[in-house]
């Protein structure tokens, strides 16, 4: 029996204020949902008459040599589908994708748990907006140009270079809600449905903690659902007695989990939707690629572990900083109110930022981890100068990722800024001029939409 073919997407982020802090349950964090969204397809695998196996084919066609067929199994005990790797049919050698095959084994688990449904072959394919990933050899002005929403990126997958738009979270999310819709039987995920999101939620962030190997904050995955929104993190212990797949009882585990009805571990993450209103429309998020990237897993262990050592000293930055965050979001309520007429009306937002920034380097410095780096710090800099920019900040865990910035939201502010950076380079202290990558204008904007149901014939041309 066919099951339907279905097309699922979800956004990246940007947490604009709260890196580090929404680690912690007692700090939240402010997510920007953004318009570059990964997409996946999912089809019945057709074969050839009489013909009967058990695969399924994961494709992901904007990269070299980027496709993982899995054979799939019923554990004893409860214990779930397992997926394995199976060798490919072409000459190279597919290294493990384990958000893929996580993402899979788990949706495969919950459905089999709810539906009892018999698993198919099917087809998967994976698309994403151009710009979660850096473009060597192109310049800002040329990207600008650029009108197709996929791109072939000609690199395999482990060269491509992120931009840290939250391509796992939303990877994870949009494959697990579609391969779950594929084999529901007689019925269609309604992504409208705020029960639906709440399961999709808890599915995923199971699924994502699973595969980075880690209980992480779930900000990004929480993005990905609900799209901007103020978030809290949900408790540890919620997913730390679920177990590992193919051990006795995880499927059932997975299913109570999964739709809330373990009384001894209720989701408790608060997901605040006020985030998207407040946020002015004639104020733009707009994002600065520097093609660099930064190792976030390092980053925050460091962190975690100066906090560890001087709990004093950081509790107190990281009040500090959560009253910055709180007082963000409180003058951006202000103007989303009463919108901006002059420059000077965003003064206000400016001097937030600032001080938010200002604690974030003295985190860098006590912490010994480059969250704002100089070279970033310069760059934020030279941006704010410019006629129209608000503000700056590098979001997140900080680095060498895209920093943010909020700009008017006027086509003069943004072509200035654009024309700005196809040029910029960084001053060094002997007056060279240091490259930190091509700096470029990604095109992504914000947008306060979470998942959502695509229209399956959209993708014709990259299925294969």
């Amino acid at each position: 029996m066919n099951q339907p073919t279905v097309a699922f997407s979800a956004p990246g982020k940007v947490l604009l204020a709260g890196g580090y802090l929404v680690l912690d349950r007692k700090y939240t964090g402010l997510v920007c949902g953004l318009d570059a969204r990964i997409h996946v397809h999912v089809q019945t695998l057709q074969t050839s008459p009489g013909l009967m196996f058990s695969e399924i084919i994961v494709k992901s066609p904007q990269f070299r040599d980027s496709e993982w067929r899995y054979g799939y199994r019923e554990t004893e005990d409860d214990g779930g589908i397992e997926v394995t790797q199976l060798k490919g049919h072409s000459t190279f050698t597919q290294s493990r994708n384990k958000f893929v095959e996580t993402a899979l084994a788990y949706a495969l688990t919950y459905t089999s748990a709810v539906h009892h449904t018999k698993i198919g072959p099917a087809s998967i394919t994976i698309l994403a907006d151009t710009d979660y990933y850096s473009h060597p050899g192109s310049s800002g002005s040329e990207m600008a140009m650029m009108t197709d929403r996929f791109l072939d990126f000609n690199v395999p997958l482990h060269e491509a270079h992120k931009t840290g738009l939250g391509s796992s979270a939303a990877l994870v999310t949009a494959f697990t809600t579609a391969v779950v819709a594929h084999y529901t039987p007689h019925a269609v995920v309604d992504v409208s449905s705020d029960q639906e999101k709440s399961r999709l939620h808890n599915l995923a962030q199971a699924a994502h903690c699973a595969a980075q190997g880690k209980i992480g904050s779930g900000f990004d995955v929480a993005a990905a659902v609900y799209g901007s929104c103020v978030y809290r993190r949900f408790s540890p212990s919620i997913l730390e007695g679920l177990g590992d797949l193919g051990v006795e009882g995880f499927s059932t585990r997975l299913r109570h989990t999964v739709e809330d009805t373990d009384p001894m571990r209720t989701w408790d993450a608060n997901i605040d939707k006020r985030f998207a209103a407040i946020v002015p429309r004639n104020v733009r998020l707009m994002m600065c690629d520097v093609d660099c990237g930064s190792e976030t897993v390092g980053m925050v262990m460091n962190v975690l572990s100066w906090r560890k050592a001087k709990p004093e000293e950081a509790l107190l930055l990281w009040e500090t900083l959560q009253k910055g965050n709180e007082d963000l979001a409180t003058e951006l309520e202000k103007l989303a109110l009463k919108p901006a007429k002059s420059s000077g009306d965003y003064d206000n937002v400016r001097e937030v930022m600032l001080t938010i920034r200002s604690l974030i380097r003295e985190m860098s410095l006590k912490s010994g981890v480059p969250i704002e780096p100089v070279v970033q710090t310069e760059l934020i800099n030279s941006c704010c100068q410019l006629p129209g920019v608000v503000g700056g900040i590098v979001p997140g865990a900080g680095g060498f990722d895209a920093v943010a910035l909020l700009v008017e939201n006027k086509e003069h502010v943004i072509d200035g800024l654009r024309q700005f950076l196809e040029n910029y380079r960084v001053e060094g202290s002997d007056g060279a001029s240091v490259s930190i990558g091509k700096v470029r204008l990604l095109r992504v904007k914000q947008d306060d939409q979470g998942v959502r149901k695509e229209n399956a014939m959209d993708y014709q041309e990259w299925l294969h």
